[in-house]
């Protein structure tokens, strides 16, 4: 019940709960111990972290909507075990968790959720992610806890600076983007039932209140097609917004009358937009689409690859948590980062502003603005140092005047990308061929 306990609290340790200083605290009673110890840790850190998937789904579908919550924590608890089952060192533990979590965005079913480098969302030392991504903070979260494990105090001291250095003060840019919040309702959404006329008015009120905006966004899906009307309220503007389409998640940019150019999601929610092993499990959501009452869902068309919209990157979404999403727009020419979603969907629950934390990282990863629109929040625009500048309340209609700016040149992660896993992979085959253990580390 320890290691419970003990994963318990590390969940408390990312976002959106406060005790990120804590967290290698949290991680060094867990750096020992073998399966068992793994899979309660596990256990207690995914069903809190990921508790928001049945309080949000219950309260969409009914009861029938947490179901899916638990063979998922149970899938991860029991991944957890295996790695502290398979690893007989500390330092092939701290290298193993570090790959596992990089295997997590890899694959038909990848889930990017839970990486403890996400502690330091709130820390001045988040900016080590422009250097090797939240792959490095993850390995120096395990390192400093691998530190404390084996009674090397003095790890506390860089610890300590990571979150007491100053970030130099906020600069604002004169460029500004006007981010619509049309807060309409989720299940509306997937039924079809749009309100183009909620952008519209939104749109209009804000252009008269900032009429200094150049782009107007809106959230993902937002409409099904580019409504009558908006190219009198845009004028000269451009407007980049989410289309409902049948096939594709698509992202339009729009200016003089037409479609500029457009991008279609290429990362799909496993078991949300598209639909894993549907040959062999069509049975099994059939039953649970009923049970949402959301009729016979297909599954979406991924995008091919990742494609700017001219200088603006968007991201859909669940596409925030990838960071090789981000830094691959930023690789193929976006010169600012833009996400449309829809985090309605989360409900009352906590899973809102925790998407919101975990995409606030692709800004510092890649040095660019993020400019946020979603359906009823979190609305807001982030710098490049990982701040959030300007923001509105979510869970209602509003609009938001929000600063920006393009920006040239790639930062080391842009450049390098995931080099922190290979140091992650050599600790790991360090830690099981030459059985390496730090001074004053006790056997299991």
């Amino acid at each position: 019940m320890r290691a419970l306990a003990f994963g318990l609290l590390l969940a408390l340790s990312l976002p959106p709960f406060p005790l990120g200083p804590l967290s290698p605290l949290f991680l060094a009673p867990l750096l020992q111990g073998g399966f068992r110890v793994g899979f309660l840790a596990g256990l207690g850190f995914w069903g809190l972290h990921l508790l928001w998937l049945p309080w949000s789904f219950a309260e969409n579908f009914g009861p029938w909507g947490a179901v899916p919550f638990l063979p998922l924590v149970l899938f991860k608890a029991f991944t957890l075990g295996l790695l502290f089952a398979l690893t007989p060192t500390p330092l092939a533990r701290v290298g193993g968790w570090v790959v596992l979590e990089w295997l997590s965005e890899q694959g038909e079913l990848a889930f990017p959720w839970g990486f403890l480098g996400y502690s330091l969302l709130e820390a001045p030392g988040r900016l080590l992610a422009a250097l090797g991504g939240v792959y490095l903070l993850s390995l120096l979260v395990l390192l400093v806890a691998l530190g404390l494990r084996g009674r090397f105090y003095a790890v506390l001291l860089p610890w300590a600076l990571l979150w007491l250095f100053p970030l130099p003060p906020v600069s604002l840019p004169q460029e500004k983007a006007l981010l619509v919040q049309g807060n309409v309702n989720p299940l509306r959404k997937a039924q079809g039932e749009l309100d183009e006329a909620v952008y519209l008015r939104l749109t209009e009120g804000g252009l008269k209140a900032h009429p200094e905006a150049r782009l107007v966004v809106w959230p993902e899906t937002a409409v099904w097609r580019l409504p009558e009307g908006v190219d009198a309220l845009l004028g000269e503007r451009f407007l980049l917004t989410g289309l409902n389409l049948f096939g594709p998640n698509r992202a339009v940019l729009y200016g003089g009358g037409k479609v500029l150019v457009h991008y279609d999601k290429t990362r799909l929610v496993p078991f949300g937009e598209r639909f894993p092993f549907r040959e062999a499990l069509g049975g099994v959501y059939g039953f649970f689409f009923r049970a949402f009452g959301l009729g016979e869902l297909l599954d979406r068309t991924p995008g091919e690859a990742l494609r700017p919209l001219g200088p603006y990157g968007a991201m859909i979404c669940y596409e925030s948590v990838f960071p090789s999403v981000a830094r691959g727009l930023v690789r193929e020419g976006a010169q600012a980062l833009v996400l449309l979603t829809n985090d309605a969907w989360f409900g009352p629950s906590f899973g809102g502003l925790q998407h919101f934390a975990l995409g606030r990282l692709r800004a510092v990863e890649t040095g660019r603005w993020l400019l946020r629109a979603g359906n009823d929040g979190v609305t807001a625009a982030i710098d490049p140092l990982g701040r959030v500048v300007a923001r509105i309340p979510p869970k209602a209609e509003g609009f938001l005047l929000a600063p920006y700016a393009l920006r040239d040149g790639e930062t080391p992660y842009v450049r390098l990308g995931d080099w922190a896993v290979g140091v992650a992979l050599t600790f790991f085959l360090l830690g099981l061929i030459l059985r390496v253990r730090p001074p004053g580390w006790r056997n299991r």
